[in-house]
């Protein structure tokens, strides 16, 4: 496939960006009009792209013209507008080389990362499947949520057939019987993890999947099978290859995973009912209901799904109830997951006990049950998207992954997007500190903790899941800031990553209110922290790699509606 080149408009003047201009250069650059331009012409022989559809268009069959942006807000969304128009560049991002496609001096941080991801590969009858969680572990298991962020740094590399392998693999998993303590899971639910098995005898090879049989908790991974089409999109996107996508397993796989989450029953919301320990966060630590995680990628994997499905009769099906949804679910959780000063005062003035249509306070929550760090943490300027919300009970902890897929799937209005980013700036010591980045913030301690973990002696204060700081979240981090026009922010955390990231030995997390020390049971030479910087480092260099892993604004998504009389969505 032929690259790209992406002119880029660098303080009011268009450099082509193979010219070389400096990261200070970058930093400043106008992400309102990179794109302002129509896009060069691309290959007449092609199928209108399937990014460029709105739900409207796959709802009705009719085009429906965007909006022209009418807000400095707006304008700095229309660079993912146009990058879903572009397929991603074909060849490999520069890191191979000396010197970046920039002409910048390439950090010596990214050699010995490629370097350690290339060890991690996991290879199966002579085939790379995908990457070890952690260099440090002899078995062979590769485990789908870490393998994302590989994944990405080798599509964005110009290698993705160990993608197209890992897809396929993990499809065939999926079609196993899958039964723990003698009952059986849902037909589409996808594996937490595989193994890679040889016998010393046969010298044969085989792969094990785990489904949540030996997960801690014994709970399948909800998450699983949203991050499989996330990647099948990602692969379509950055290689312009439809023949994976279209394979009839494809198709048969994705609608499977559909099937499981689109599902009706007694539920009268439009989130995903899910157990604690079904996401990242993987242990008891009261995530419990609807977590912001799920619900996400959920959206995101929804999306994504629509981009995918063939218009024959079955896809169509699914077309038509996942249009429904995704209006359904971006409502709630644009309406009653957003937080921001006028939403807390709110919250902090409602009245309890009330019925019917008019109820303002529809999930009956108790004013008393409000947090006293959070009346300090909210910014004058600035919002998020909480991390729960169900019958008197909102979880007002930060989520970062929860936080940063609601941007980039476009779940998040762009006000909402940019107030996100507001956050961050505001309370770069609480949420980032000396390592980038808090995944939950802030930490439960003393009576709450062992309530809550179970006295759980991983998730103590500040630790692991519990405030800990994960370098894995600096791409999620990166992605958010480039499709929102701030890219200054990504590259002040990259650059406190790389202080210690190398000299540490690649830890999976980081202890502390600041992350200062290396987490007590940290792994070291941990995968996803190596793909993650990487993949960090080639969107910064290269802002149109976000396509891959970003979705535009869907102009006809309905905004959230403040004090709704109705309880229909």
């Amino acid at each position: 496939m032929s690259s790209i080149n992406v002119d880029v408009s660098l303080k009011g003047s268009l450099r082509n960006a193979d010219t070389p201009c400096d990261m200070a250069e970058i930093e400043e650059i106008d992400f309102s009009r990179i794109f302002d331009r129509p896009p060069r012409p691309l290959n007449m022989d092609r199928q209108r792209s399937c990014d460029e559809r709105s739900l409207s268009e796959l709802s009705t069959g009719l085009p429906i013209p965007s909006p022209r942006p009418s807000s400095r807000v707006e304008n700095n969304f229309r660079l993912i507008d146009h990058l879903n128009f572009l397929p991603s560049p074909g060849r490999r991002s520069g890191f191979n080389t000396p010197l970046s496609q920039f002409g910048v001096e390439t950090h010596p941080t990214v050699a010995e990362a490629w370097e350690d991801l290339r060890r991690s590969l996991v290879y199966f009858r002579g085939e790379p499947v995908g990457t070890i969680a952690a260099l440090d572990n002899s078995e062979e298991q590769v485990f789908v949520r870490d393998f994302v962020p590989s994944a990405l740094a080798f599509l964005m590399n110009g290698e993705p057939e160990i993608v197209k392998n890992f897809i396929l693999k993990t499809l065939r998993l999926q079609s196993w019987e899958k039964k723990i303590d003698r009952f059986q899971l849902g037909e589409g639910v996808m594996p937490a993890s595989f193994k890679v098995l040889h016998d010393p005898v046969t010298h044969n090879e085989t792969l094990m999947a785990d489904f949540g049989e030996s997960a801690i908790g014994r709970v399948a991974p909800v998450d699983s099978g949203f991050w499989w089409i996330f990647l099948l999109r990602a692969y379509t996107k950055s290689t312009g290859d439809t023949s994976l996508a279209e394979k009839p397993e494809c198709q048969k796989g994705m609608r499977l995973i559909l099937s499981l989450c689109l599902s009706e029953g007694f539920d009268t919301f439009p989130t995903l009912l899910c157990a604690d320990g079904c996401c990242m966060v993987d242990r008891r630590m009261g995530v419990y209901g609807y977590p912001i995680e799920i619900q996400a990628l959920f959206f995101m994997a929804l999306r994504c799904a629509l981009l995918l499905l063939k218009q024959d009769e079955e896809g169509n099906e699914f077309v038509e109830r996942i249009t429904k949804r995704l209006h359904a679910l971006s409502f709630h959780m644009r309406s009653y997951y957003w937080i921001d000063l006028k939403q807390l005062n709110d919250i902090y003035r409602y009245k309890t006990e009330e019925y019917s249509h008019t109820a303002v306070n529809k999930f009956n929550v108790i004013p008393d049950s409000l947090p006293e760090w959070i009346f300090d943490f909210m910014p004058v300027r600035g919002g998020y998207f909480i991390g729960n919300v169900s019958p008197a009970r909102m979880d007002f902890r930060w989520f970062c992954l929860g936080n940063c897929i609601a941007i980039l799937s476009s779940l998040a209005t762009p006000e909402q997007s940019t107030a996100i980013m507001d956050l961050i700036e505001s309370r770069w010591e609480e949420l980032v500190g000396e390592m980038p980045l808090k995944v939950i913030y802030p930490a439960i301690e003393s009576h709450e903790w062992r309530i809550v973990t179970g006295c759980d002696p991983k998730n103590t204060r500040w630790s692991y899941h519990n405030g800990g700081s994960w370098p894995v979240l600096l791409w999620l981090l990166t992605a958010a800031c480039i499709k929102t026009g701030r890219p200054q922010i990504a590259r002040r955390a990259i650059e406190l990553a790389e202080t210690r990231l190398i000299k540490d030995n690649w830890p999976e997390y980081y202890d502390g209110k600041l992350g200062r020390f290396v987490g007590k049971q940290a792994r070291k030479f941990q995968t996803w922290s190596i793909a993650g910087y990487l993949v960090a480092k080639m969107m910064l260099e290269d802002p149109s790699h976000l396509g891959t892993v970003a979705l535009e604004e869907d102009k006809q998504m309905k905004p959230p509606i403040r004090r709704s009389n109705s309880w229909t969505f």
